[in-house]
């Protein structure tokens, strides 16, 4: 009743000032926005890649992170131009797992849990209830596949259910291939996309630099049949790939838009456990480093130093001491070191990580940890090296970025060959790592693990907000090749962690 009071003297003001004739001044609002497609055609948009194009977050694929992937965000904008329906494989839950004949073979996505000391990384509660056997039906715009490396993507019998359980299928493209002898794509150019996005390639180093560098370097082996989970796919059959799939969906005339690969040093996997964590006393420093412990070992390599098996150099490197303090680095195994064992089967090849090295953020829950729980000495990364999938190697990283320069030079060479727009993916997530990017409400969205905002808690895939950087960079290099202008998402639209 007070407000209505409060609004007569206005009302008065009004009708005296209707009675009188006066006219208010009418204030033109902003002209709407007319967006254009420009010499593109965004009318069947169709998506091509790995789990970067399928929306994967959190270690998982769910509903939210599908709906947050950055075709889907590039398909709104598409809608203001022109754009068609964008149709999803949509997980059945928002929990992420999977399961095969009732069989889990896929965990839940991860959540921040604030139960322990530090808030960490746990997977999710409850029964997914993604069944890959229930086959969904129709055809989707969304062909990215989580898990598929670049000639996988070209595979027949690559969707099989049956295949699933003995490794030759994907169980993700198994929901919704259209057959079990198809390809994804197949699939994705049978429906005559009029306009496409590529991004594929990443897993081809990727799971070799996650594994720790426990695959082989594949160059020079053109049968990716004889590769394993962890290798690298050699750069030939990486271009032959791609421009297998460049030339299916570019066969009815379709336009597009390709991204080149980032490099594994950006992402919060390899960033976030330092070299060095190793807190000490002075008892347990000088346990470590008495004959009984590694003086013994560092007294065998000076010995063989002495003798020119091995030069000052390597014996600087593989040399073991430990500190009273904090900032002790771990004990590690380098298959790169020159083997001793011949010569003293107690010089193995061991030594404490660098700068240089890179820990996989799964070494965190590693690290410290009893290798037997019965015997408190045989300490994770002190008293028992930490094994080769715990660490990427300077070695190891070399081969990494020696195949992604040649796949970026591939992607690069078919961008032109084929007139489709090149997404920097590689430069933007080296920025999002060294500076990250001022928002709107001047907020920072960079790289760090958890608080970033960037990047989701498995320390890979883009945190729904990082995607959205992502969606933006992908409408940059599309309205800049075809003189379209669409305005871009706001990531501050997007949640940078999911909160339960």
């Amino acid at each position: 009743m007070k407000k209505f009071y409060a609004l007569l003297p206005f009302l008065g003001l009004f009708l005296i000032a209707c009675e009188d004739d006066t006219t208010l001044p009418e204030t033109p609002g902003p002209e709407p926005m007319e967006y254009t497609s420009g010499t593109a055609d965004f009318s069947n948009y169709v998506a091509i890649g790995n789990s970067l194009t399928a929306g994967f977050s959190d270690n998982a694929l769910f509903i939210d992170g599908q709906e947050a992937s950055f075709p889907n965000m590039l398909a709104s904008n598409f809608a203001l131009a022109g754009g068609g329906s964008f149709e999803i494989p949509f997980m059945a839950d928002n929990l992420g797992g999977m399961t095969l004949g009732g069989n889990k073979i896929a965990d839940n996505r991860y959540i921040l849990s604030f139960l322990g000391e530090s808030p960490s990384p746990e997977v999710i509660e409850g029964q997914g209830t993604t069944e890959v056997s229930q086959k969904l039906t129709g055809t989707y715009n969304n062909m990215g596949v989580p898990g598929a490396k670049s000639y996988e993507l070209l595979a027949p019998g690559y969707g099989s259910v049956a295949g699933v359980a003995n490794g030759t299928a994907n169980p993700y493209f198994a929901r919704f291939s259209s057959s079990e002898s198809a390809t994804v794509i197949g699939d994705a150019a049978a429906q005559n996309a009029t306009f496409f996005t590529v991004w594929a390639g990443a897993n081809d180093i990727l799971v070799y630099a996650t594994g720790g560098g426990t695959g082989v370097d594949q160059e020079g082996n053109l049968d990716p049949s004889s590769y394993s989970r962890n290798d690298i796919t050699d750069t030939n059959v990486f271009a032959g790939a791609l421009n297998g799939i460049l030339e299916a969906m570019t066969a009815n005339g379709a336009e597009g838009a390709i991204a080149n690969l980032p490099n594994v040093t950006d992402i919060p996997y390899f960033t976030t456990v330092p070299h060095n964590p190793i807190p000490l006393d002075e008892a347990t420093a000088a346990f470590l480093n008495s004959a009984d412990a590694y003086g013994a070992y560092n007294a065998g390599l000076a010995q063989l130093q002495q003798l020119n098996i091995i030069t000052e150099e390597e014996l600087a490197a593989r040399t073991i001491t430990f500190t009273p303090g904090e900032g002790n680095a771990v004990v590690i195994m380098d298959e790169d070191l020159t083997d001793l064992t011949g010569f003293n089967p107690a010089l193995t090849n061991m030594r404490q990580a660098t700068q240089e090295d890179l820990l996989v953020l799964t070494a965190r829950n590693h690290i410290g940890t009893l290798a037997d729980p019965n015997n408190p000495t045989s300490i994770n990364g002190v008293a028992v090296p930490l094994a080769d999938k715990w660490v990427l190697t300077v070695d190891e990283q070399d081969l990494v970025e020696t195949a992604l320069e040649s796949y970026n030079q591939t992607i690069s060479a078919l961008a032109a060959q084929y007139d489709l727009a090149l997404v920097d993916a590689n430069a933007l997530l080296a920025e999002l790592n060294a500076n990250g990017f001022q928002q709107a409400d001047g907020s920072i969205v960079d790289a760090t693990f958890a608080t970033g905002g960037g990047f989701s808690l498995d320390g890979v895939h883009p945190a729904p907000r990082g995607y959205a950087i992502v969606a933006n960079a992908f409408i940059e290099a599309i309205n800049a090749k075809y003189n379209s202008n669409l305005p871009g998402v706001n990531p501050l639209d997007y949640t940078g962690l999911y909160i339960d």
